[in-house]
């Protein structure tokens, strides 16, 4: 009987349990529903019976209990508030989306949760105090949002917390001393917000500390000696900050450190001899400080030191010899100092250096005859300093060279005419200020893609060789105060360069100077035709030019068109389904993102006009939905473009480097597929689409009109990604508001990078057979040179930021016929229009102060889409005046 009373309730306690079971998997069922009904999740609902098979859902395996909700990268928007209804939930990521307002004190009641990803959306607010309830957390990341206030003291009882990340946000206050006491730290950032006071004394002092990022903050006082104590430390970034001493001796305890960048701060003292010791040091940087002493020789220790940046500071005595031991050093940037004496020999040992700057120092020996055998050198930049003799013809070796600075020295001797055999020089040769003589040579003029050349206040002499025609790309220009005598040769640069190019040598003649050659001196008719001739010519050939570029622009749409209507008519996106054409080669480069990618997915994607988002100059975007739930944006390369196909392996080695480019306002490529003779190339989806899109279709964003500093904040991440481009001398092809993308929270990313390198004619990949760049943007001398350039370059981004001021497209029949944006703003003096006209009145009628910062700005796109390229700013001083605007 009683075996028999124990068999009846332990099947009465498992039906309880089974009906426990099922009804705990309705309420799940149910929450789910209510989640997906508020937020749309792709992928949910397709088999409403197992919600444990839905994308981005993982369950326990006994009990059906949600324990992993990872929802990242969905473009989803709404109240998130009943996800805190799935209480078993141990990890919780909402990244990558656009969420607004709150974030819900309710997820402080998820006291299981170990892993919580708000990062990158747009929430508001102050951090909820409430989130100090979740005791099992050990990863918080709240980065990339908009939240304002101080750090809750709630969230100190987070002691299991690991990782605790609250970058890119608006916060103040100062960093709390108790984050020292969470004995479990391991990774702090807390970057770009507006952090004051002192780094807590005691952080690290108990914690196993690997990564510290407080770059751009306004933090004061010392760098503690308590984040080294341990000795655990693999990356310290105090970057942009107003710290002052001396750094810590201690320094030296973390033998792991690979990254330590101080620089931009107040620090003082000699940098400590113990930096010997951290043998994996890759990345040292400490510009922009007020350090002194000798650079120390321990720096040799560090084998696998890659760039060494000691610029702007007041070290003096000589370079250090031991520093030729470093042979993985790719960047050494000693510029701004005090040093004196040679550039040791030994440096030459550094054979994998990339830039040498050594400029605005005391330098006074001469150039090494053998520098280049750092074969892989590609800035070499001495202006400035007092180094003495002659320009080693050896130079002419230095065949990877893209910028050569030598101006402002005592140099003497000739010009080597071995400069010429440098090919790839492109930035610019500087060699003013000197006292060299003699005649330029000839074969400067085998500098083809040379944009800027300057040669002034020395004692050359003869001609201005008429063979410097062949530098083709040539933009800048500078021969003034020399002995050069005769004409200036008829050359457009030349001719289109301003007087003050030339002054100061008195036997030259020739346009721009007032002076003109031979005969001309006499006012008659025969040299009045003459001119009058030229000009005309001058005239109907630039006419011609302009005629036959755009008759070759209309053709090639017209072949485009016509293209697609057959392809249309052939029925070749009819039964996509069953279509699986045979990928020829594919990789994700992104590698936790690999499972969530299906190749296949993103080709058939591309074969339907449905999916198709942008079509631009050189190619066109699909939006790609993957059965992970996933979006991805893909940019199939044109027809005209699929040459490429055939250096399959040099554009998979450019992809690659390019995914590996880091700037916050560039967009990277995550992948690529090469199928048939098609090549698509992967992005990360963006939610808020393109800035000519908010900024000209509005009806599209009916809930969100940008306000001026949300403008100004695109515009300068705009000039920031243009200006990292051009530092690491990729020209872009197609500058447009078009090919700038918005994240989730209106940060701007350049698009397009990879035409611009894939595209390039001087890679061997392609050849460009269109017009390079969308109508409106395209400078003038374009028209003349079809060279793309980085002055160029400026001119389109002027552009784009008259875009941004007015809300006027860059061609529009309201200007009036041939009349563009840059004509009509430009004109606006000549129509009785003041500044402020010109402006969006939605805008400039807001503030006074937004209107005076408008103002500064239209001054800054007025120097951009000045008509002589050589007038305008170089993309970083664009980044400077516009950042000065906003601190003002």
């Amino acid at each position: 009987m009683a075996v028999l009373f124990w068999l009846c309730l332990l099947l009465l306690i498992g039906f309880l349990s089974k009906s426990q079971c099922v009804v705990s998997q309705l309420q799940y069922q149910a929450t789910l529903s209510a989640i997906n009904k508020e937020l749309g999740v792709p992928g949910w609902g397709a088999n409403s019976s197992d919600y444990c098979s839905w994308p981005g859902l993982v369950c326990s395996s006994n009990n059906s209990m949600v324990v992993k909700l990872d929802l990242s990268h969905r473009e989803l928007r709404g109240n998130a508030t009943l996800i805190s209804e799935l209480k078993g939930l141990k990890w919780l990521d909402l990244s990558y989306n656009n969420f607004h307002g709150s974030i819900p004190s309710a997820f402080g009641n998820m006291s299981e949760l170990e892993f919580l990803d708000l990062s990158l959306n747009k929430f508001e607010g102050s951090v909820p105090p409430e989130l100090g309830g979740l005791r099992n957390l050990r990863s918080l990341n709240l980065s990339n949002n908009l939240l304002v206030g101080e750090i809750p003291d709630e969230l100190k009882g987070l002691k299991k917390l690991q990782e605790f990340q609250i970058s890119s946000n608006r916060l103040n206050g100062s960093i709390p001393f108790w984050v020292g006491n969470l004995t479990n730290l391991r990774v702090f950032t807390a970057y770009e917000n507006f952090l004051g006071g002192r780094i807590p004394d005691n952080l690290g002092a108990v914690s196993e500390l690997h990564l510290l990022n407080l770059h751009s903050n306004q933090l004061e006082g010392v760098i503690p000696k308590s984040i080294f104590a341990l000795g655990k430390l693999e990356v310290l970034i105090l970057t942009q900050n107003r710290l002052s001493g001396d750094i810590p001796e201690e320094i030296g305890n973390c033998t792991g450190l690979s990254s330590i960048r101080i620089g931009n701060n107040e620090l003082l003292g000699m940098i400590p001899r113990a930096v010997g010791n951290i043998s994996s040091l890759t990345y040292f940087e400490a510009d922009d400080n007020s350090l002194s002493g000798e650079i120390v020789a321990e720096f040799a220790e560090c084998s696998n030191l890659t760039l060494l940046n000691l610029a702007s500071n007041g070290f003096t005595g000589t370079i250090p010899r031991e520093l030729g031991r470093l042979l993985n050093l790719q960047e050494l940037i000693l510029s701004g100092n005090s040093l004196f004496g040679d550039i040791p020999e030994a440096i030459l040992g550094c054979k994998n250096l990339n830039k040498l700057d050594l400029s605005n120092n005391r330098i006074n020996g001469t150039i090494p005859v053998d520098i280049c055998n750092m074969s892989r050198l590609q800035y070499l930049i001495l202006g400035q300093n007092s180094i003495r003799g002659e320009i080693p013809r050896q130079i002419g070796s230095c065949g990877k060279l893209l910028e050569l600075q030598m101006g402002s020295n005592y140099l003497t001797g000739t010009v080597p005419p071995e400069i010429g055999h440098i090919k790839n020089l492109q930035i610019a040769l500087n060699l003013s200020f000197n006292h060299l003589h003699g005649t330029l040579p000839v074969e400067l003029g085998k500098l083809d893609k040379l944009v800027s050349l300057d040669v002034s206040n020395n004692q050359l002499s003869g001609n201005i060789p008429p063979a410097l025609k062949g530098m083709l790309s040539l933009i800048e220009v500078n021969f003034s105060n020399n002995l050069f005598t005769g004409p200036i040769p008829t050359f457009v640069p030349f001719q289109k360069s301003l007087n003050s190019s030339f002054v100061g040598n008195k036997g030259l003649c020739g346009e721009p100077l007032s002076s003109l050659c031979g005969n001309s001196y006499n006012p008659d008719h025969e040299s009045h035709h003459k001119v009058s001739y030229r000009i005309i010519l001058a005239v109907i050939g630039s006419g011609l030019t302009v005629f036959a570029s755009v008759t070759i622009v209309v053709l090639l749409f017209m072949v485009r068109e016509k293209q697609e209507r057959t392809a249309k008519a052939a029925g070749i996106e009819e039964d996509v389904e069953n279509n699986h054409p045979a990928i020829i080669a594919g990789n994700v480069f992104v590698e936790n993102l690999r499972q969530a990618i299906d190749l296949e997915a993103v080709v058939k994607a591309t074969m339907k006009d449905s999916n198709k988002l942008i079509s631009g100059t050189f190619s066109t975007v699909y939006k790609a939905v993957m059965p992970s739930g996933m979006i991805l944006a893909v940019k199939r390369l044109k027809s005209m473009d699929r040459t490429i196909i055939h250096h399959q392996h040099k554009m998979i080695r450019e992809l690659e480097r390019l995914s590996r480019l880091c700037h916050d306002n560039l967009e990277r490529p995550i992948g690529f597929v090469i199928f048939e003779d098609v090549a698509l190339l992967l992005h990360q989806h963006l939610p808020n689409g393109t800035l000519a899109q908010l900024l000209h279709e509005s009806t599209k964003q009916p809930d969100y009109e940008p306000d001026w500093p949300t403008r100004l904040s695109i515009a300068i991440g705009v000039a920031e990604g243009l200006a990292f481009l051009h530092h690491v001398a990729i020209i872009h092809l197609d500058i447009s508001s078009l090919n700038v993308l918005l994240d989730a929270n209106f940060r701007p990313l350049v698009s397009e990078i990879e035409i611009s390198k894939l595209l390039d004619p001087s890679k061997g990949t392609a050849s460009i057979s269109a017009v390079a760049g969308s109508f409106g943007y395209i400078p003038p001398e374009y028209a003349y040179t079809m060279q793309v350039t980085a002055p160029g370059n400026v001119y389109s981004y002027g552009v784009v930021l008259l875009e941004i001021l007015t809300t006027r497209l860059p061609v529009d029949d309201a200007f009036g016929e041939g009349v563009d944006l840059v004509k009509w703003v430009h004109s606006a003096p000549s129509r009785g229009e003041t500044p402020e006209q010109i402006l969006d009145a939605r805008l400039s009628t807001v503030s006074f102060g937004w209107r005076k910062e408008m103002l500064a700005a239209l001054k800054v796109a007025l120097l951009c889409t000045d008509n002589t390229s050589a007038k305008r700013p170089k993309m970083k001083q664009v980044v400077e005046m516009l950042q000065e605007i906003k601190q003002n």
